[in-house]
């Protein structure tokens, strides 16, 4: 089974306008039109079994509608939803609850988007509840494309929010911290944390427009991603494109390419997302 644990998806009227506002503000292209629809087109094109969409909410009032529309869609079409939670709810710990009741597995943070570091104690009450749930909590890690001055979730500061709370199903997502590959290893690689592979192989899917450099373009090189995942350990590395953002049959391939052994790619691309998800 290959799981994509990281994607994300929009409602079909919002779409086309959101799709454009994040590729002007990344310099980059979607490689999907963002729509249900067309992930799971994706997933059949590339051969993906389940693909995990987690929902971001950018401001408190969102996360309610967010997470009944999530209950609503989840297991549809092979797809999980997670669900969304801000650190600034004012019900954020019965928001949790009904989340986890509702069958939702985890939710989804974004500091950067959120305006919050990830160490900030409306955030370290958060993982700390999300452990007592059993929720998985996946973060994004490292710089963000679309704002790369901001490090409200740097993996030094993941580091210290873990240290303060104790076991949490975390995931950091984009190989333990986007461009801050070395920072990851440095901090997270000891710890039990898990990381995803989103956003993280092969080259930025540029607009084309100057902004990027070619060497900006590249993400990690085979080497050196190989060694962020035996660094980590393969059982703690899941397969993840971040469509729209990234193409799954193209990421796919790019990680099927990798000089990791059949049993580490077999875990990483499905057994590790299977456990943790409860699907064994």
């Amino acid at each position: 089974m290959i799981i994509d644990f990281h994607t994300h998806t929009f409602p079909e009227k919002i779409a086309p306008a959101t799709i454009k506002k994040l590729e002007g503000a990344a310099h980059i292209r979607a490689c999907v039109d963002g729509t249900q629809k067309d992930l799971l087109t994706s997933m059949d094109r590339a051969g993906i079994d389940l693909s995990v969409v987690l929902p971001v909410a950018t401001s408190a009032r969102q996360v309610t509608k967010v997470n009944d529309v999530s209950a609503a869609l989840n297991g549809r079409g092979n797809i999980l939803y997670f669900g969304c939670i801000h650190p600034d709810l004012e019900d954020w710990e019965q928001e949790l609850k009904r989340i986890a009741d509702l069958g939702l597995k985890g939710v989804k943070l974004h500091p950067v988007y959120q305006g919050v570091d990830i160490d900030d104690k409306r955030y370290l009450r958060i993982l700390d509840k999300c452990a007592q749930l059993g929720l998985i909590v996946v973060t994004h890690a490292g710089e963000d494309i679309g704002f790369p001055d901001r490090e409200n979730c740097v993996p030094s500061m993941i580091r210290r929010a873990v240290k303060a709370v104790g076991p949490v199903k975390l995931v950091a997502a984009h190989m333990g911290g986007w461009r801050c590959w070395d920072e990851a290893l440095d901090f997270l690689a000891d710890t039990d944390v898990c990381i995803d592979t989103s956003f993280s192989l092969g080259r930025l899917n540029s607009l084309g427009d100057g902004y990027y450099t070619d060497t900006q373009q590249k993400l990690l090189d085979p080497e050196r991603f190989c060694a962020i995942v035996r660094s980590f350990g393969s059982h703690r590395v899941l397969f993840g494109t971040d469509s729209p953002w990234g193409g799954q049959t193209e990421h796919l391939a790019d990680f099927n390419a990798l000089p990791l052994t059949e049993t580490e790619k077999e875990r990483i691309l499905g057994r590790n997302a299977a456990q943790l998800l409860g699907l064994l």
